[in-house]
């Protein structure tokens, strides 16, 4: 089987989170996605509201598609880094082929991540273009890795979370960027306010 990993803080989780994970099981990139929120503790987020609200959301995003699973493994106490996250799943499905699915605006600097040669050697990286950083250029720059590293054929709307919390802050309209379930859950619990 192949497994995609999205990680992200999905916070909040949205239309764009939910329609890359099903076009890339629709076309046949992976056959299941595995969404792994991260930590409250992670160094580059300083905004992330509480691991159960995130958790939740993930779960009225995705209802009952059991192509799709939410891991936890990320939600702990200290910030947990790529590469072990990685390993893990690669532990926990040995006969699995695991995908690191990311944005080229990511791909673009992983060497300079942790580890970042053992990640783009050891895993396949399943990249959403963002048309803001050069496919094309990136895909030079790590050609020794080119083997392990797919470029789909889905675009993202540009669709984000920050802008998503903005408009809930300002009372405007996010119909059309969540789904109904988690817009109810976030106006019931007040969150992003």
């Amino acid at each position: 089987m192949r497994i995609g990993i999205f990680g992200g803080s999905f916070n909040p989780p949205h239309k764009m989170h939910y329609n890359i994970g099903i076009e890339l099981l629709n076309k046949d990139y992976v056959d299941k996605i595995i969404y792994v929120p991260t930590g409250i503790k992670y160094k580059y987020k300083n905004n992330l509201i509480a691991n159960r609200h995130r958790v939740k959301m993930l779960e009225l995003m995705i209802g009952n598609d059991d192509r799709f699973i939410i891991s936890d493994y990320e939600l702990k106490d200290n910030n947990v880094l790529t590469y072990d996250t990685l390993d893990y799943f690669k532990e926990l499905y040995p006969n699995d082929d695991i995908y690191f699915v990311c944005g080229t605006d990511n791909l673009s600097y992983v060497d300079e991540w942790d580890r970042g040669s053992y990640l783009l050697e050891n895993y396949k990286f399943l990249v959403i273009n963002r048309c803001t950083d050069p496919v094309d250029k990136i895909l030079e720059r790590f050609c020794k890795y080119k083997n392990n590293i797919i470029v789909s054929d889905i675009l993202p709307n540009g669709l984000s979370s920050t802008e998503i919390r903005n408009k809930i802050k300002n009372t405007e309209d996010i119909s059309d960027l969540l789904n109904d379930e988690v817009i109810n859950y976030i106006m019931f619990n007040n969150l992003y306010k």
